[in-house]
């Protein structure tokens, strides 16, 4: 399985349809909230992103809410 990051913020409507959608999957996956995490917001900004949801799936980023794109990298279809 592969390892799964979202970065997202307290704020954020597509981060918790990010990670409500990981969970219905049952994917695993760590949390970094930039709201309450200075160092998640700082690896964030050195990955070239300022917004959130970014979700790395392996060596892969998404940025946003792609659904299709995160189906292909998770093998869910």
């Amino acid at each position: 399985m592969k390892n799964v990051v979202v970065y997202s913020s307290n704020t954020c409507p597509y981060c918790v349809a990010a990670k409500d959608f990981l969970k219905s999957n049952n994917i695993e996956f760590e949390e970094k909230n930039i709201s309450t995490d200075t160092d998640a917001r700082m690896e964030l900004m050195k990955m070239g992103h300022m917004g959130v949801p970014v979700i790395v799936v392996g060596e892969e980023e998404v940025v946003g809410f792609d659904e299709p794109k995160l189906k292909q990298l998770l093998e869910l279809e």
